[in-house]
């Protein structure tokens, strides 16, 4: 599923990010920046020493915020580690909202034309799914409709339930903002 919005697409793919052949694709990361189990574990396996030994010398970032690696052997180019909150820590939706934020504002720092986002803090932070969507989604989308050099901003949506919360929030905006869904 994709729709178009400004000059980019949004498109929504189930699939091992991992696998994503684009500029960044963005880590679920914990504010040490240690690259354990769930996403960043996989991201760490398949990407190798590199990318923990980068996160190292950056030393950390708080909730909200991210970061950017080096892919190291994954197809994607850099790693954005983004930190979600974990669930019962206070301002969960600002901080899920900002850790968005600032992966998408990242990549046009880094003039990147192709990102995949996770479903941030949905694993062991415990946030709950639907409402990573509607964050997530409406935060991507607002930035797509501004001044932007992203081309392409997937959502890798690891399971059938996972893309099918996304693939409805998804429609429930493009009703709410008028866009059109097309198929991916």
């Amino acid at each position: 599923m994709e729709v178009k919005i400004h000059n980019s697409t949004l498109q929504l793919l189930e699939a091992d990010l991992t696998e994503m052949a684009v500029d960044a694709i963005v880590n679920a990361a914990n504010s040490a920046l240690q690259l354990g189990g769930g996403v960043a574990g996989a991201i760490r396996r398949k990407g190798g020493p590199a990318i923990q030994a980068e996160c190292d010398k950056l030393g950390g970032t708080p909730v909200g915020t991210a970061v950017i690696t080096t892919g190291g052997n994954l197809k994607a180019r850099h790693v954005i580690h983004a930190v979600g909150p974990m669930m019962g820590e206070g301002d969960e939706d600002n901080k899920l909202r900002n850790a968005t934020l600032n992966s998408l504002q990242l990549a046009d720092q880094h003039q990147l034309k192709s990102m995949a986002f996770p479903a941030l803090s949905t694993g062991i932070f415990g946030y709950p799914i639907d409402r990573c969507a509607r964050i997530m989604l409406s935060t991507t989308a607002d930035y797509l409709s501004g001044s932007t050099g992203l081309e392409t901003v997937t959502f890798c949506l690891w399971g059938k339930e996972a893309f099918e919360v996304f693939e409805e929030t998804l429609r429930v905006i493009c009703d709410e903002r008028g866009l059109k869904v097309g198929k991916s």
